[in-house]
């Protein structure tokens, strides 16, 4: 069990970079070739749960956030594209269509 974020500010608080990094270890121009210290690659399914209901276990509230859970906080995104299968070199071209904190729409793409 992984709990993953950021190390702002030394790199953006941008999930998707941090996705990518996790599956490619790669900088966002897909460098190195191969990913750096490549056996340290998440799977995605590693990647999505070291960022949802791991670091939520760590900060013991996975009873209310990390998952889409009746009676939990129902925080999350919507993508225009399936992360879990797009190839590595498309993950950072997605873009957010929706934010959602407890279950209400605080952000709307144009």
């Amino acid at each position: 069990m992984i709990p993953n974020g950021t190390d702002f500010p030394v790199e953006e608080v941008n999930p998707l970079l941090t996705f990518h990094a996790a599956v490619t270890r790669q900088d966002p121009s897909n460098l190195p070739a191969g990913g750096w210290y490549p056996e340290q690659k998440m799977t995605r399914e590693e990647a999505l749960q070291s960022m949802t209901i791991w670091p939520a276990y760590a900060g013991f509230q996975e009873s209310v956030l990390g998952s889409l859970t009746p009676g939990k906080y129902a925080n999350f995104v919507i993508l225009d594209r399936d992360i879990m299968h797009v190839p590595d070199t498309e993950i950072l071209g997605t873009r957010v269509i929706s934010t959602w904190i407890g279950g209400k729409r605080v952000y709307e793409a144009k």
